[in-house]
């Protein structure tokens, strides 16, 4: 393997012209750096400086390398510099986040809010997350996504608990649901609006109404939990959706817990590796996960 020291040894000795020049930056004596010149001359079969008068001049090998090798010094400096601390206020940059709509309308504006206190210069671009392809992570086409961790999750991609949700119903408040105690017959017996999507969907709902001997009777099929908590309002079906992703889609509508146990699941932010170390990334994710952490829904009825 190459002696990678021998490129910094290089730059200086172009740059100087001289191998005493070049000792004394280095702070090697002259004979220690005549003998990084002749490894130098032997690794890259060229001469490089020669005698002319009283001084050393470059060959055309040398004159070649000059601007090659002083970018190559200059990037490895440039990795292995410290991060400068990052300026919020001077921040000029656009996010992507790929989350559900109902996490974009519930924690969305303190997020914006947030932002816009912080870091003026940044905007936020919320992307519907339609499916679970780790795709748009990897490549680099989204910053951030949230969502349940399971086993179409990327196994590279970094994740942080965010909060823990659970599934509740959602009817108007005239709803004969929303009236008295609930029974598990008369949810099961209601219309419903069954919501399909990649990876989160109502499954373990419908187990555990036929542990009951009852099954749901399904409606109408929407891919999403806005536009079932938009017929819910305006029909007397019923929606089952996550409390805390939804807490700004269901005002006005009366929520209740569902009459069947249905284990609560927990929503994770996720990105890729390769943004560990970038300081802006870091601070966005700090700020989702402050919001989150924040935010707080009603407690719906019993």
């Amino acid at each position: 393997m190459p002696d990678l020291n021998l490129l910094v040894t290089l730059d200086v000795l172009l740059s100087e012209g001289s191998v005493a020049g070049a000792a004394r930056r280095l702070h090697l004596s002259p004979s220690a750096m005549s003998r990084a010149l002749a490894r130098l001359r032997e690794v890259t079969g060229d001469p490089l400086l020669v005698r002319a008068g009283r001084g050393l001049v470059p060959t055309p090998r040398a004159i070649e390398l000059r601007a090659q090798v002083g970018a190559l010094v200059d990037g490895a400096n440039a990795v292995l510099r410290p991060t400068e601390k990052l300026d919020l206020g001077k921040l000029k940059r656009r996010f992507t986040l790929r989350t559900s709509e109902g996490f974009a309308e519930t924690f969305g504006p303190k997020l914006l809010a947030l932002v816009a206190e912080q870091a003026p210069g940044v905007t936020l671009h919320f992307l519907t997350k339609p499916d679970k392809r780790s795709a748009p992570l990897r490549e680099g086409d989204v910053d951030i996504e949230t969502g349940v961790i399971d086993a179409q999750t990327a196994p590279e991609l970094r994740n942080l608990p965010l909060f823990e949700d659970r599934w509740v119903g959602v009817t108007r408040e005239d709803h004969p649901l929303a009236q008295g105690k609930l029974t598990v017959s008369d949810f099961a017996a209601s219309g419903h609006i069954l919501v399909l999507r990649d990876g989160l969907h109502g499954a373990e709902i419908d187990e555990a109404i036929r542990v009951a001997g009852l099954e749901r009777r399904i409606s109408a099929v929407v891919n999403g939990f806005s536009t079932a908590l938009a017929l819910a309002r305006e029909t007397q079906l019923v929606a089952t959706v996550p409390e805390r992703h939804t807490e700004g889609l269901r005002k006005g509508m009366c929520s209740f817990s569902l009459p069947v146990d249905v284990a609560p699941f927990t929503v994770s932010m996720l990105w890729h590796p390769r943004m560990d170390g970038d300081l802006a990334h870091r601070w966005l994710r700090s700020s989702v996960r402050s919001v989150c952490a924040l935010r707080r829904g009603a407690k719906p009825k019993e």
